[in-house]
């Protein structure tokens, strides 16, 4: 038997779930789920214990249909529990309409493949790069926070492999305008351990002191495997989604995110805190293939 090793870097004493279930999970569903279930959904997270969610997207509703109610749910949304409220966007107008409805962050998304990047957005690299100089303006000037996720960034499912220097030299590009986190996102669930090692130690010397956040999908059952990894390398704010249910409507055969509630098993057992009611959030399972009409990939809520 090997000797366990003991250079392994230590975990984080305390991880953020920020939980993506409304908007990430919701987006792909073919059963359109009603603004008064969303809601339910997030007063039910809220009540587990999370602080951060990712309660809607301001994009078109011809192209993501389940999010045409955004503005209806940020209106609905409680606002005593001292909830962070991200909106996704994808440009500026989708920024002005999320500063409107009163979003805490606005999740803007940059792409690492031309190819995915004008399915995602309709736009080149380069284009959304200096959009989001303006949406970082935008948050600023409207005393809102702005971050950046790096959709696509282990691997793309129409180019392939993603070069960690793309990656690095976009990311570079953006931090011309400063966000207030950036997040590498495994968009189609292809990475392994090793590469979320190497790519989030590379980010390191770019961000320099900025919360690096990891957004995994469990396409090919390592998405848990890639959180571990994510916290070895520094990462302290995790994405999760109830259930793990999710994926992207511009991302063929990509599957649901880790769930949450399986993550935060695993989170216990590493004696990593993260003050949320894991039970509860599996809890949800039931609820959701009720309303999604469809098991969800989450474990903890059948045990």
């Amino acid at each position: 038997m090997s000797a366990i090793p003991t250079n392994v870097p230590p975990l984080p004493q305390q991880v953020t779930i920020h939980e993506v279930a409304p908007r990430d999970g919701l987006q792909n569903e073919g059963v359109l789920v009603s603004t008064q279930d969303k809601l339910r959904l997030i007063e039910a997270l809220i009540a587990a214990g999370l602080r951060r969610i990712e309660a809607t997207s301001f994009v078109s509703p011809t192209r993501v249909p389940q999010m045409a109610d955004a503005e209806a749910v940020m209106a609905a949304v409680p606002r005593d529990r001292g909830v962070a409220y991200t909106g996704l966007v994808l440009n500026p107008r989708g920024a002005e309409r999320a500063i409107a409805a009163g979003c805490d962050d606005l999740g803007y998304v940059i792409v690492a493949t031309e190819t995915f990047s004008r399915r995602n957005q309709g736009r080149s690299i380069a284009d959304t790069v200096a959009d989001w100089h303006r949406v970082a303006a935008m948050a600023r000037e409207a005393g809102r926070t702005a971050s950046i996720t790096m959709a696509v960034a282990f691997g793309c499912p129409f180019e392939g492999a993603v070069a960690r220097d793309t990656v690095i030299a976009i990311i570079r590009e953006a931090m011309r305008s400063m966000p207030d986190e950036i997040a590498l996102a495994d968009t189609i669930g292809i990475a392994v351990p090793s590469q979320v090692l190497d790519l989030f130690g590379a980010l390191r010397p770019v961000a320099g002191d900025l919360p690096m956040r990891a957004h995994f999908h469990n396409t090919r059952n390592t998405g848990y495997a890639n959180a571990y990894a994510a916290l070895l390398a520094g990462v302290t704010i995790l994405d999760a989604s109830a259930g793990g249910i999710g994926g992207c409507p511009f991302a063929p055969r990509a599957t649901g995110n880790i769930a949450t509630e399986d993550l935060l098993f695993m989170l216990g057992g590493l004696g990593v805190a993260h003050g949320i009611d894991g039970g509860a959030v599996g809890a949800l399972e039931a609820w959701l293939e009720e309303r999604l009409g469809h098991p969800v990939p989450g474990q903890l809520g059948r045990v």
